[in-house]
């Protein structure tokens, strides 16, 4: 495919957040992977990167917000490089990527999945959609587990198998999340190694996504197996859940693997309505900056 035009095109994109809404652990599979059940919602915390296009192959990446690589250790730059990789008509051309970085790094938040995904689907963009979605659903499955969820155009999905087999459900409506992080990083791998020294292979206590649906399922019966080994060793996050519970909160979760912790308020008139902006400035006063108010992304106001 020839570009149509002689200037080359910049595509801006935004990478949103998610929040684990319920995640089970089945059991370690053979390939290192685990086995899971989970409720995947995006937010409108979103990351911002730029794509332009350039007539020279090879790809550079400028990180502006946080203490990232620009190399081919990043997420953002593998996704680009793997999109190089399998296009037939990206081959005399490169890509200049900036990426702001909004969303907390190693946080449970799957920001450097989310990047990974809007690069791919940014590209397959930029080149005319020349990749079918199977196709980058499948380069991202080999970036990492979420990366798929961030490559869908689902807002949230109910998934399985290692994150990668979804089915989409409505974004959860009329509420408000508040997000705390407390300002350090947790290793994915070390939370996974640990839950499978300490919990036996579970059996799956869904049966039938149904039961997951964001319409009917209890937000008070949320739950995130990861929590447990993650608390172990950093017992702020329990505290920073019964703060966001006692504010009024119905739901208090750590996502992902941690270590940012979200409360759910419902949208409420009246006396019983939590002042979302004055518990997230008392959250600043004790845990820093990185608090955040969020919305599902796709639900509207």
């Amino acid at each position: 495919m020839a570009l149509l035009s002689s200037i080359l095109p910049s595509l801006c994109l935004q990478a949103p957040a998610k929040v684990n809404l319920f995640l089970k652990v089945l059991g370690k599979r053979p390939d290192g992977y685990h086995d899971l059940e989970t409720w995947m919602q995006k937010l409108d915390l979103c990351d911002r990167i730029t794509l332009t296009l350039r007539d020279i192959p090879g790809i550079s990446l400028r990180c502006a917000g946080g203490d990232l690589p620009a190399d081919g250790s990043n997420l953002a730059w593998r996704a680009a490089a793997a999109f190089f990789a399998a296009s037939r008509h990206a081959a005399a051309y490169g890509v200049d990527i900036v990426l702001e970085k909004i969303i907390p790094v190693a946080a449970g938040l799957g920001g450097g999945s989310s990047d990974a995904g809007a690069v791919l689907r940014g590209l397959n963009n930029l080149f005319g959609d020349e990749l079918p979605v199977e196709m980058l659903l499948e380069l991202g499955r080999r970036l990492g587990a979420d990366v798929p969820f961030f490559v869908s155009g689902h807002d949230a999905v109910l998934a399985t198998g290692i994150g990668d087999r979804m089915e989409a459900v409505d974004s959860l409506r009329h509420c408000t999340f508040l997000l705390v992080n407390p300002g350090f990083s947790v290793s994915t791998q070390w939370v996974y190694e640990n839950f499978t020294l300490t919990k036996d292979v579970k059996k799956s206590t869904v049966s039938g996504s149904q039961k997951l649906d964001s319409g009917t399922f209890p937000l008070t019966k949320t739950i995130n197996d990861l929590e447990g080994v993650t608390i172990g060793r950093y017992p702020e996050i329990a505290d920073i859940k019964r703060k966001l519970l006692a504010a009024g909160a119905v739901s208090a979760l750590m996502s992902g693997s941690g270590p940012t912790v979200f409360g759910v308020f419902p949208d409420r008139e009246g006396p019983h309505s939590a002042d979302i902006s004055g518990v997230a400035h008392r959250l600043r006063q004790e845990f820093g900056e990185k608090i955040f108010v969020a919305r599902a992304a796709g639900a509207g106001a």
